[in-house]
């Protein structure tokens, strides 16, 4: 992976909020694999190989009259994505109890510490979507669960729900780089128990779990629910998030008629993270 090339784009983005976070939504959906947000500013990035110049084409927001945006782009070398995101990357508490950090941050005392190095995945806490999964798994009893983490990025959610006592963990991510970099996050978080592949839903084949996790977004979730429902033990609780306030309907349907039931949801800056119960 040392040789990889990722394209970096800066954003400048007038007002920030809440163009930025619909902004880095909808680089996703085209490819953009991680982001980080400066005081005006949102930097993406995006494999050279899935690059092209007319790349944001599809990137309805830039033409919104709402909102002023301004871009550039150059190559970067993977190797200095480390330097990138040491410089904006800050520890997270959550609910008083979780601190997100990087090895490089002072440790504090709180009950759940996790140290991550995400590199090119996603998922360090700064984002509504991991954030308040993580809320939703500080309030759930999983101890002596089997959990599975969709879409994992850099295995936090998994990590978090291994601190709690979980005792049967899977962790899953299409991404070659979320895949190596979770694994390297779990190790260094002792949670040697949670088993890290590479793949999509496929790989739910005759697996059952008591809480599935999928962190992902609104189309994926649509198309792979039927798995993961197949995949949720009696009683289980499916907990889905990536997508907006206004996508809940959908989502929600989509679980009830699939014989789930909606129990609650949170919401971050019209991000959801929805609870349903099998």
């Amino acid at each position: 992976m040392s040789d990889t090339v990722y394209i970096e784009y800066r954003f400048t983005v007038k007002p920030k909020e809440p163009a930025s976070d619909l902004l880095i939504a909808e680089l996703g959906n085209v490819g953009f694999e991680s982001f980080v947000e400066e005081e005006d500013d949102v930097l993406a990035y995006i494999q050279k190989t899935d690059w092209s110049e007319n790349i944001l084409e599809n990137v309805q927001i830039l033409d919104n009259p709402r909102y002023s945006f301004t871009h550039d782009y150059k190559e970067i070398e993977q190797e200095n994505w480390n330097a990138t995101w040491e410089q904006n990357f800050q520890p997270i508490i959550v609910d008083d109890v979780c601190m997100i950090r990087a090895p490089f941050h002072e440790k504090i005392k709180v009950e759940y510490d996790i140290v991550i190095e995400p590199k090119m995945s996603f998922g360090t806490g700064h984002h509504e979507t991991t954030h308040m999964m993580l809320q939703h798994i500080l309030q759930l009893d999983v101890k002596d669960k089997t959990v599975l983490d969709m879409g994992s990025g850099t295995g936090v959610l998994a990590i978090l729900a291994g601190m709690r006592g979980a005792t049967t963990i899977d962790a899953i991510d299409i991404d070659n780089w979320c895949y190596l970099n979770a694994k390297e996050n779990v190790e260094r978080n002792n949670m040697d128990f949670i088993s890290v592949y590479e793949g999509d839903a496929a790989l739910l084949k005759g697996k059952k779990y008591d809480l599935i996790i999928a962190n992902i977004n609104r189309n994926i979730l649509l198309a792979d629910m039927p798995k993961y429902v197949q995949s949720l033990n009696s009683g289980g609780v499916l907990l889905l998030s990536g997508f907006y306030t206004e996508d809940l309907d959908m989502i929600t349907q989509k679980c009830v008629d699939l014989e789930l039931k909606f129990e609650k949801n949170l919401e971050r800056n019209n991000w959801v993270a929805a609870k349903y119960v099998n």
